[in-house]
């Protein structure tokens, strides 16, 4: 099998904004991750040990992108539309990724913007990192 970024597509829409499509340009990396334990023990006094399962599936979603791209610039536009929109837009961005290498896509939906990206103004041209909250996050494979 062969991997390349490149062949991974990023995209990010919004009911009432439109979508915005990655294949690569001017981005860095995406970075999915669970915010919560799917399982807990615990333990009594006799070493007894119950499991719990828990249906948490909320996360966070970091993009990291040149602060020159074009992706930079629509987050930006989305980031100000939303907040200055009605509170009832502010989840409503859904994010998919799909690796059809790895036979993979990932669906983050109830997403919102945890903070503008920071920013960095320096000599060079430096990389601008986004991060996102999302209510639920769905693996799956093709």
């Amino acid at each position: 099998m062969t991997y390349s970024f490149s062949d991974i597509t990023l995209v990010v829409s919004h009911p009432s904004f439109g979508q915005y499509t990655a294949m690569g340009e001017g981005l860095g990396t995406i970075d999915i991750s669970m915010a919560n334990d799917n399982s807990q023990h615990d333990v009594s006094a006799d070493g007894r040990v119950v499991t719990t399962k828990i249906k948490a599936g909320n996360g966070n979603v970091a993009l990291t992108m040149q602060q020159t791209s074009s992706f930079n610039k629509w987050l930006t536009k989305l980031f100000n539309y939303l907040k200055t929109a009605k509170s009832s837009e502010w989840a409503r961005t859904t994010i998919t990724v799909r690796a059809p290498q790895l036979n993979e896509t990932t669906v983050c939906t109830g997403v919102s913007f945890q903070k503008p990206g920071d920013k960095s103004y320096q000599a060079q041209s430096q990389m601008k990192i986004w991060n996102l909250m999302a209510e639920d996050i769905q693996h799956n494979t093709v």
